[in-house]
This record gives structure tokens, sequence and C-alpha cells, in this order.
């Protein structure tokens, strides 16, 4: 494990610093925020792939930290495009209905794969994804 992932594992104050202040999770925080706001993405397709490369992070603790933020994502975002008329609220029920029983057979998967085969099956999804996301153009 790296340095930092030592440090963001024993909690917020590690080494006489506040841990959450590290300037690339910060610059990380951003760039997930600012994509998420308007693509609508972050989380996973953003921060994990910049903790891992750029901060450090093992694969497993990137979703879980990345996982952590996407809360306080979603509901800045949502505020402004709520305030817009955007945000169709039976939809987005629907889907927080399903993303919750989606997340925790996800998260329960995640505590039980190997390293390598979780970073090969993101990688394949985040290349699937940009296929269809060209073709269906």
């Amino acid at each position: 494990m790296s340095e930092r992932a030592s440090a963001a594992a024993m909690g917020p104050v590690a080494e006489g610093r506040f841990a959450g202040l590290d300037p690339r999770l910060l610059a990380i925080g951003v760039m997930g925020g600012l994509l998420s706001g308007l693509l609508g993405v972050g989380g996973g397709v953003v921060m994990v792939p910049l903790l891992v490369l750029w901060a450090g992070y093992r694969q497993r603790d990137a979703h879980a930290l990345s996982l952590g933020a996407i809360i306080p994502i979603s509901l800045a975002s949502v505020v402004i495009f709520g305030a817009a008329g955007k945000v169709r609220l039976v939809d987005a029920a629907a889907l927080a209905a399903g993303s919750i029983v989606g997340a925790r057979i996800g998260a329960s998967a995640l505590a039980r794969i190997e390293e390598r085969h979780l970073k090969l099956a993101f990688g394949l999804f985040l290349g699937a994804v940009s296929i269809l996301m060209l073709v269906r153009q």
C-alpha cells in the first residue's frame, strides 16, 4: 500500500496533518466534481483512475474512496439541475431504488474480488463504454 493510501486508511489525522487536504486529492475532487456536473460522470470514471495512477491508491481503495465522494457530488449537482427543473423526481426515485440494491451487491463483490481482476474489469468497462459512445453518435 502506498504511503498516501496508508495515511488515508488511518483516518483524517496522519503524521500531524489533516490527510484530506492533500493537494492531489483536492485536484482530483475538483476534476471529478467538474466533470460530474458537466457530463454526469465523476466518481468511478474520473476519480478512480486518478486515485490509482496519480495519487498512488490501490484499486480497491480508490473505488471505496470515490464512493464516499458520490453523495456530496450528487447533492451539489442536483441542487443546480433541480432549480432549473431538470430533475424528474419519479424517475430519479426509481434509479435511486435500483442503485441501492445494485450498490449493496457491488460493494459486497468489491470486498471479495482480486485486485488484478478488479483492475481488468474496470479497464474493460471504461473501454467498452468509450467505444459505444463513439459508435452510437
